[in-house]
């Protein structure tokens, strides 16, 4: 698959590497060309580097890896509203947090439905968000002996599919939370983290969705009827 990179920072890197270890072709898209130069002759001799517009066009999926308040004017440069990336799968993995109180500053709507307004045609799909980037940096990132599991949230199943495919190829599992409303959540969630990271929490602090490791689910029925009946 290939893969356009929007941004030249550390998560736009992190996942990058990872997704050309699985097979994928990627090009890095930047605002400072030799940023983007840069990023790209640490990746590999063979991964090509240019504008933002010309990574909105790479491929069949684009990530949209860019500082949460420069995510608009990126958008406009690399052509989104002139359907730049229509047809293509959007992942957005940006959290919109004020950083003094550690919430959304993007009100009721979240910022994945403003890029999808702001990317007509697009197939928006809410992912990686959850933690730092130094955890995409893990190999592969697991968590007492579990892997991590990847919220996505999108409106369009064949997005979704896709960016499903690229959780994978890091080695986690993909877990679709519905709809693209469902990321104004997730960002929250992020929040939180964000809040313990900035209160000097190690950079790999996730939540992570785990069940047990041997569950019993009749003994469970039964021991919480017994509960019921004892308090009845």
């Amino acid at each position: 698959m290939r893969i356009g990179i929007i941004g030249a920072g550390h998560m736009a890197a992190v996942l990058a590497a990872q997704w050309l270890a699985a097979g994928h072709e990627v090009m890095i898209g930047a605002r400072d060309a030799e940023r983007g130069k840069v990023l790209a002759a640490r990746l590999g001799p063979d991964v090509p580097h240019g504008a933002l517009r010309d990574a909105a066009g790479f491929g069949d999926a684009a990530l949209l890896a860019i500082w949460p308040t420069d995510v608009i004017p990126a958008l406009l440069a690399a052509g989104a509203a002139d359907g730049s990336l229509a047809g293509r799968t959007l992942i957005d993995c940006n959290n919109p947090v004020e950083t003094g109180s550690f919430t959304l500053t993007t009100g009721e709507v979240s910022l994945a439905e403003q890029i999808a307004r702001l990317a007509p045609g697009s197939r928006v799909v809410k992912a990686f968000n959850q933690c730092h980037a130094d955890v995409w940096a893990m190999d592969p990132p697991r968590f007492d002996g579990r892997p991590l599991v990847v919220p996505i949230a999108g409106d369009d199943p064949a997005g979704k599919d896709l960016v499903a495919g690229l959780v994978r190829d890091t080695g986690c599992e993909p877990r679709d939370v519905g709809p693209l409303h469902r990321a104004r959540h997730l960002e929250a969630m992020a929040a939180i983290v964000i809040g313990f990271l900035f209160g000097g929490a190690p950079t790999d602090t996730v939540f992570n969705l785990v069940t047990a490791d041997t569950p019993d689910h009749d003994g469970i029925r039964t021991a919480t009827a017994r509960l019921v009946d004892r308090r009845a």
